[in-house]
């Protein structure tokens, strides 16, 4: 295959290696039409750098999505870094990153995503101003998993609204997979809000303290092993770990009225999300659900301010619901009335962007 076909829908795809640091990374542009680049960095042992390209490049196109449907001025990108977390990281490897992420010249600006820190970043920073998700200390919001967590509440009210009548997530079950900075976060103001849950994760510390939640607060949990997470009697499902769980499989398993999550690219392909439809499951489009960590970063280059951020992510539930009026008004599946918003949108701008000059971009305040 030609290595342009592979990539043909990407601005730009740049792989960086430096022998020094044992730095292996991809950084993926994948449109630009709304400002520069703007996408987390992650690391993982891929098997294959196939495989990281697979992601990297799958993750960048989703944040050229989030980013248009949360109204920030940025285009989507994305990173990977290719090594295990727990044996690869080192402060030199992250200056090492920064400076590729410099050589770009502000068309791609990064933080932490899976298995990265924000204190990796901080490390990154010496070497490049296009870093966001830093510690408060360094000028940035801190931990992003908290507008995270909100924007997923309010994705589940709304669809609980769009569904049931009512936003209230009382007296419904909620089968949680994955209990980790977000998804951890959502389990517990389920329970305190009055759900029962299931839930699965591979850290029993996280799953015990959720149980610990559950009976303090006087709520059914109960815990479940891998694959049978998809098929428990919940109400909603909550994908809140690995991309790709909506699939051939498990959607046969699948008994929910809705799915609402965090995790990334949860649809295997969009033909799964037209599968959830005509199964009569709501699915609500993940990139918008899980907005609100890109608003808080994305709010930093204008210098922070949480209360702009809280009420940039309270958007998400009216958003959430023009979506499934839209789906149902038009008969399509929610994945395309999503799609369709945020592609409208790109057009929009791009006309708009087109008619002024580069000077007229907003100008993002950078840290010393």
């Amino acid at each position: 295959m030609d290595i342009f076909e592979k990539f043909y829908e990407h601005e730009q795809v740049v792989f960086c290696n430096d022998p020094d640091t044992g730095l292996k990374a991809i950084i993926a542009i994948h449109n630009t039409t709304l400002g520069p680049a703007l996408g987390g960095c992650r690391m993982q042992p891929y098997n294959s750098v196939d495989d990281a390209l697979q992601d990297v490049l799958r993750l960048s196109k989703g944040m050229t999505y989030k980013c248009a449907a949360s109204d920030v001025d940025f285009g989507g990108g994305k990173s990977v870094i290719i090594g295990d977390p727990e044996k690869d990281r080192s402060p030199e490897l992250f200056r090492a990153f920064g400076q590729f992420v410099e050589s770009l010249n502000g068309r791609f600006y990064t933080g932490t995503d899976m298995g990265t820190t924000p204190e990796d970043f901080v490390h990154a920073l010496k070497e490049t101003n296009c870093i966001v998700g830093v510690p408060e200390e360094y000028g940035g919001h801190g931990d992003s998993s908290v507008p995270t967590a909100l924007g997923v509440m309010y994705g589940i009210q709304a669809t609980n609204e769009a569904v049931w009548g009512s936003s209230s997530v009382k007296g419904k079950t909620y089968a949680i997979q994955g209990l980790g900075k977000v998804g951890g976060k959502v389990a517990m103001r389920l329970l305190e809000e009055g759900a029962d849950l299931y839930v699965c994760d591979i850290n029993q510390h996280a799953i015990d303290e959720v149980v610990t939640k559950g009976k303090e607060m006087n709520r059914s949990v109960q815990v479940v092993d891998g694959d049978e997470i998809y098929k428990t009697d919940a109400d909603v499902f909550v994908p809140c770990a690995f991309g790709g769980v909506i699939n051939d499989e498990t959607l046969a398993s699948l008994k929910v009225k809705a799915v609402v999550g965090s995790a990334n690219n949860q649809l295997l392909d969009d033909k799964h999300g037209r599968q959830l439809y005509e199964k009569g499951i709501l699915y609500a489009p993940d990139y918008i659900v899980n907005s609100g960590g890109l608003i808080q970063v994305s709010d930093e280059l204008y210098e922070p301010n949480r209360e702009r951020v809280l009420t940039k992510t309270k958007a998400i539930y009216n958003s959430l619901l023009s979506i499934y009026e839209q789906s149902e008004n038009l008969d399509i599946p929610t994945v395309d009335a999503a799609n369709k918003f945020c592609e409208t949108r790109m057009e929009a701008r791009s006309r708009r962007n087109n008619f002024f000059s580069h000077q007229k971009r907003p100008k993002w305040t950078i840290r010393s």
